[in-house]
């Protein structure tokens, strides 16, 4: 009658509507207990009920719970209905509209509790009181419960107080994660430790990517978390559903060449913990084509020192030196010659002469890549690509390498590169354990002068 007399928000009615079911719960409730009692039914029987939640978009109790306003969440939490009501907040994010041809703002609803919110933001006095109105510590409305927010955002001391109170290690989000895979930050390492001392599983794979935490903390470049992680009894040897080893993911997470020593530290931990260097994954990509790929000299040189494979294929048919010249391409302002001398001096062969140009503005890599023919190859492919100003800055190596197309070249480098062969893929080691004078120890790897002779 009220609906049809007065104009009534979409808001009121959807509370008429609530309140409604609310009130029908409570006569069931009710008639299950007076048939309980009649017939002698056990307590258990009225558990069967599922009391539904309460629902709320009230502006106040937002504001109250993403402020952490403690005296607000007291007054408006005060029992357990209100503790685990959910909280329902709309945002606007951007979607592609194939009708109109672009981006529009489009409203997107989202559902949480209480305990998420405040755990999610740090607010420990805030969850404490949730918790003792009676909140559910792993509620995982909206996806994620209360823990997994608290370690997606580093707070620590509300992961100690929700698993004081009973929380759940090893809760599972909707996705298949656990708290533990969610601990992705640098700050978020005493978290990880909470959450093992109560006995979370370091080894749980996610459902879906059959990721664990450990290769999470590998590709994030997590020094202390791998520690952690491997200090546990973490597996190296597990693999994701792509088939890649923790080795793999800290290989393949660096992010280009300045990234290379963080990650070269969670390589070596790793390797040292008995991963395998040429563990590949279903595409036959192997950690030292990751970290070619990356250009990651030092992590590359790390990966051959443990027995990476200098000219091992992957699927495609390409070798670790045609991910670094791939990485020229993408990335033209580092120097790879460091990562092309070490993949020559652990046995991979020199690049097809075609391949040149692409290192034709980078004279020091295109040096330490002529010096590894016995003959300098025919050079119209790559001197055209030079650029003149580079050409006229580097006119002494440039113009030596051009003048030694096709002639023989010293006998110095002709037994230079004799050495070479005989040693193979052992020429660094072997290198760094003769008794070599330095110069010449640096004219074995290559070293770069500066031109061509």
């Amino acid at each position: 009658m009220a609906e049809e007399t007065f104009p009534f928000t979409s808001a009121t009615l959807r509370s008429l509507r609530l309140q409604r079911e609310w009130l029908e719960w409570e006569d069931r409730r009710r008639a299950a207990a007076q048939l309980c009692r009649s017939q002698r039914c056990p307590p258990s029987s009225l558990a069967r009920l599922a009391r539904p939640r309460r629902s709320c978009r009230d502006p106040a109790v937002h504001n109250a719970l993403f402020s952490g306003n403690l005296q607000q969440v007291q007054a408006l939490f005060q029992d357990e209905d209100a503790a685990n009501m959910i909280v329902e907040t709309v945002s606007n994010q951007l979607a592609w509209s194939p009708e109109q041809g672009f981006w529009i703002l489009t409203p997107k609803a989202k559902q949480t509790v209480p305990l998420t919110i405040a755990a999610a933001r740090g607010y420990t006095d805030c969850a404490r009181h949730l918790i003792r109105q009676g909140a559910e510590l792993d509620a995982r409305v909206g996806g994620r419960a209360a823990l997994h927010e608290a370690c997606a955002q580093a707070h620590s001391d509300c992961v100690r107080l929700l698993l004081a109170f009973g929380a759940k290690a090893n809760v599972l989000s909707e996705e298949g994660t656990t708290p533990l895979h969610l601990c992705t930050a640098p700050e978020s390492l005493q978290c990880a430790k909470l959450l093992l001392e109560a006995g979370a599983t370091v080894n749980v794979a996610a459902r879906d990517s059959e990721m664990t935490p450990l290769h999470v903390a590998a590709a994030r470049g997590l020094e202390g978390h791998v520690a952690l992680y491997l200090a546990h009894g973490a597996d190296v040897g597990l693999r994701t559903s792509q088939g890649e080893t923790a080795l793999n993911a800290a290989c393949a997470g660096a992010e280009g060449p300045s990234d290379g020593r963080k990650r070269q530290a969670v390589a070596r931990q790793l390797l040292e913990a008995g991963a395998d260097a040429r563990a590949a994954g279903r595409k036959r990509h192997t950690p030292l084509h990751n970290a070619c790929a990356n250009g990651c000299a030092a992590l590359a040189e790390l990966l051959l020192r443990h027995g990476a494979c200098a000219g091992v294929s992957n699927a495609a048919g390409h070798t670790p030196m045609d991910c670094v010249l791939q990485a020229v391409q993408d990335t033209p302002d580092w120097e790879p010659e460091g990562l092309f001398g070490a993949l020559l001096d652990y046995g991979a062969q020199p690049v097809h002469p075609e391949m040149l140009k692409l290192c034709a503005n980078l004279p020091r890599a295109l040096e330490v890549l002529l010096n590894a023919y016995p003959c300098v190859p025919s050079c119209d492919t790559w001197v055209e690509a030079v650029l003149p100003e580079l050409w006229q800055e580097h006119e002494a190596f440039y113009g030596s390498a051009l003048a030694m197309v096709n002639q023989p070249r010293r006998l110095q480098h002709l037994a230079r590169l004799a050495v070479r062969a005989q040693l193979g893929n052992r020429c660094r080691q072997a290198a760094d354990r003769l008794p070599l004078p330095q110069l010449l120890r640096d004219y074995l790897l290559l070293r770069v002068e500066g031109r061509i002779q």
